[in-house]
């Protein structure tokens, strides 16, 4: 019984060894072994500088308090917490020995320094970079940037679990093959324009495509099915539709609302939240004014049945009870004594200040989390040079109870002509108990 037990062991172990020596062999020959030696031309490189806000770099790579690009962002997974690293050209400790192979095959194919990298760099919305955009990249982060000579931090990932080789198999299995991006002969020029950048360096669908169980993005594309960009949870909140065609969607927000939502981090509609503030204030702020329009136009073509609005009508009921005082609807009294100050009893708020609730794709989400979460913890109004006052709202976790919360949360998603569902106690109790 023991030399069966031992042979059973044994087989375990090489196979675990043949597994680590071919997902070792496989990171060291991903990727293109391409030469490119960048002139340090201003168009070059301003055009690399545009990009890498594009593909929001800084947000991950950059955190207050030291040099740009140097890396040091806690980032919280379900086996631990892992930490940005330093992208600036130091040699030692940021990226200034990569070749531009080196570059290319740890942006596009998730690979460096000799082993495939966590998802949470978005080399799989990356792939589908052009040739030339990603030489212009590597020749930002290569003259453009300064160097800074600070050590990247370890995870906190515990053994078996931090073992890297893993990593290659899930690339294999689940990360598409990288391309570069090409439009359909047919497709209009715009689309295709909005298209490279919400399905690139945008990487719209890592937030708002749900996962399966093995954390991959369900639709990568508007051709792999309706999961496509149609809403997903992000940390505690839910990141809404951005389809036309689904619940909380953007059926009702015209091109021009886009526009001004992503240069300016809020609208008529809505505001910015969560992840969302720092993608517009390092991100989609600076895009021009051309792909503003070409992403707003995209994002209006998604969708199927030729749906361009869901109808959605205001209903005044709810404001005429409340003028009047009478607040026996349930979570009523909870909304004028916390809410009806900056949102107002109509539910429109003020534009560009407190947004509205009524109509808002947020607040009629599949999920709830978001409301939840903002009216839990709070919120902020993202600034920028078209938003330059910001605007706080505070966290209500220290006043209202578990039961405040569901109440108030409902009453919202279902007045003025919202049509959410319902939430449970369960529902904020968890998003309560969650880290921040």
């Amino acid at each position: 019984m023991k030399k069966y037990l031992l042979f059973a062991i044994y087989g375990v172990l090489a196979a675990l060894a043949a597994a680590m020596a071919v997902s070792y062999l496989g990171d060291r020959n991903a990727g293109e072994n391409v030469s490119f030696t960048p002139e340090p031309t201003p168009g070059l490189i301003d055009r690399g500088a545009y990009l890498a806000k594009l593909g929001d770099c800084a947000a991950c790579h950059s955190i207050s308090g030291r040099p740009a690009f140097s890396g040091g962002l806690k980032m919280v997974t379900p086996i631990g917490a892992i930490y940005s690293t330093n992208i600036t050209p130091d040699p030692t400790y940021g990226i200034g020995h990569f070749t531009f192979a080196d570059f290319d095959r740890a942006l596009r194919y998730g690979v460096a320094e000799g082993h495939s990298v966590y998802p949470a760099m978005p080399f799989t919305s990356y792939y589908n970079t052009k040739p030339e955009d990603v030489r212009a990249l590597y020749a930002y982060f290569r003259y453009a940037v300064a160097p800074a000579s600070i050590p990247n931090h370890r995870s906190d990932i515990p053994f078996p679990l931090s073992m890297r080789w893993p990593l290659t198999y899930w690339r294999w299995f689940f990360a598409s093959r990288p391309a570069p991006f090409t439009a359909p002969g047919s497709e209009d020029s715009a689309l295709a324009q909005g298209a490279y950048f919400v399905d690139g360096l945008g990487h719209c669908g890592e937030c708002h495509t749900p996962r399966n169980v093995f954390m991959q993005v369900r639709a990568a594309t508007r051709t792999a099915g309706s999961e496509y960009l149609s809403g997903a949870v992000i940390e505690s909140y839910f990141a809404p539709s951005l389809r036309g065609d689904g619940p909380g969607g953007l059926q009702d927000w015209s091109e021009k609302d886009l526009i001004q939502f992503l240069g300016s981090g809020t609208n008529s509609r809505g505001s910015a939240f969560g992840s969302m503030s720092d993608v517009v204030i390092h991100s989609t702020q600076h895009m021009t004014e051309t792909d503003l329009r070409a992403t707003a136009r995209y994002l209006k073509s998604l969708g199927t049945g030729g749906i361009t609005g869901r109808g959605y009508a205001y209903d005044s009921v709810t404001e005429q009870l409340l003028r009047e005082g009478d607040a026996s609807k349930e979570g009523a009294q909870v909304y004028l004594d916390s809410c009806a100050a900056c949102h107002r009893p109509d539910g429109r708020g003020y534009e560009r200040v407190f947004p509205p609730l009524a109509g808002n794709p947020v607040v009629e989400a599949e999920r709830a989390d978001s409301v939840i979460s903002i009216i839990l913890r709070g919120s902020q109004t993202v600034r920028t040079p078209q938003t330059p006052a910001q605007f706080t709202m505070p966290g209500f976790a220290w006043r209202l109870s578990d039961l405040e919360v569901m109440q108030v949360t409902n009453f919202i998603r279902a007045s003025w002509g919202n049509r959410g569902s319902e939430i449970t106690l369960d529902e904020v109790a968890r998003l309560r108990s969650q880290p921040h």
